[in-house]
């Protein structure tokens, strides 16, 4: 639905462009300009509504009635291809209804069930089948018409970006480490340096009334300093304080040892949740302050300063600390391919209630299908996150 609005903002944005060019053009006079903007609006919002309404009508049709579905054929018997399934069952709207599911590549047996069943769509699960099988299924669904989909095996999901080149007549495929390579990288940093600026200044006066509570509220400094592991190495993410001074980890600060000792059993004690990366739940270690700051996200301000040095983005992965990527798996690696982020897709998600396995899996996610669109829609959902989502204890 997000995808959608987007589409909708960008086609309503296109036509407004077209109508500003041609009054430009033609000279014509508008006695008010306010007119082009509220049409505009209200092109956006109209449109959004009615295909919201036809979804709606469209889906009841569809459950309850099976009108426009497709006849949907499955060949395989492993678990990603009984996800897939019940995937579409718990989603009606989707049009799909498997008609018939087969745990083998039988052409014979297909060939004779898309003939009787009047197949739309097949789907090959993930099967270790020939060469010659799967071709010989590709030429029966070209032959009878029927769209053919499968699902990709670990290796075909690692090569979503490629770029193919020729030397010497002979062409090479190199398979990119992200989206991001190449202007992508450049068009995310100067988007980051621009936003980071004019968020800086807008929350200035809120940052400043932040800095005189903290004070206020306990002893110690206003910004707090931690270590984190980025895509360059280690690097100290700014926050605004929301520990007792006495309970700060780090070699600034003068409770070190005492502080990491308490941190490990806290974490071992009332993490909730699995894997390298803890959380704590209702922490003793936080001020008054503190627990507002760290409810409403607000303790997070100040990385912008360490998106400015390049240090962040301002969406990517979170950055987690040396101990905690010290237990990283092997794959759980490869999120440092991109700079972390302030926000990213694992916080619209779920925030603190993801597992760190879930975690991982949206930031790689984000890593290899990066757009810009994407990162546009991270950070307009993310305020509705911390103001409505479920806050961190």
């Amino acid at each position: 639905m997000l995808d959608e609005f987007f589409r909708i903002v960008s086609a309503s944005s296109a036509g407004l462009m077209a109508v500003i060019i041609y009054i430009f053009v033609t000279n014509t006079l508008f006695n008010s300009r306010f007119i082009i903007l509220t049409a505009w609006i209200l092109a956006i919002v109209l449109v959004f509504l009615g295909r919201i309404i036809i979804r709606k009508i469209h889906d009841f049709l569809v459950a309850k009635y099976d009108f426009g579905i497709d006849k949907l054929l499955v060949i395989g018997n492993d678990k990603v291809t009984q996800n897939f399934l019940d995937a579409i069952n718990d989603d009606p709207g989707l049009g799909l209804r498997m008609v018939k599911r087969t745990h083998v590549l039988d052409i014979a047996q297909i060939r004779e069930a898309v003939a009787s069943l009047e197949i739309d769509q097949i789907l090959l699960g993930e099967l270790n089948n020939s060469v010659e099988k799967v071709l010989d299924l590709l030429d029966l669904c070209q032959e009878k018409q029927i769209s053919f989909k499968f699902i990709p095996n670990l290796f075909q999901t690692k090569t979503a970006n490629l770029q193919i080149s020729t030397i010497g007549a002979i062409p090479v495929i190199e398979l990119k480490k992200s989206a991001l390579d190449g202007w992508g990288r450049i068009i995310k940093r100067t988007l980051d340096i621009l936003l980071a600026v004019i968020l800086l200044i807008v929350f200035s006066p809120i940052m400043a009334i932040i800095a005189i509570a903290v004070k206020l509220d306990s002893e110690g400094p206003v910004i707090y300093r931690n270590l984190r592991v980025g895509q360059k190495g280690n690097f100290k993410a700014l926050k605004f304080r929301s520990f007792y001074l006495k309970y700060c980890v780090g070699e600034e600060y003068p409770s070190h040892p005492e502080a990491v000792v308490y941190e490990a059993k806290l974490a071992k004690e009332q993490s909730l949740r699995k894997g390298p990366v803890f959380k704590v739940g209702n922490d003793p270690r936080r001020t008054k302050v503190g627990r507002f700051l760290e409810k409403w996200t607000l303790d997070e301000l100040p990385q912008f300063w360490n998106v400015l040095k390049g240090e962040m983005s301002l969406t990517g992965p979170r950055p987690h600390m040396p101990v905690q990527v010290a237990n990283y798996e092997k794959h759980h690696k490869k999120v440092f391919n991109i700079k972390p982020g302030i926000t990213g897709l694992a916080q619209i998600s779920g925030r603190s209630d993801l597992e760190f396995d879930e975690e991982a899996k949206l930031d790689i996610y984000y890593l290899e299908n990066w757009s810009l669109g994407m990162d546009f829609k991270i950070m307009l959902k993310t305020p509705f996150v911390a103001l409505f989502g479920r806050h961190k204890s």
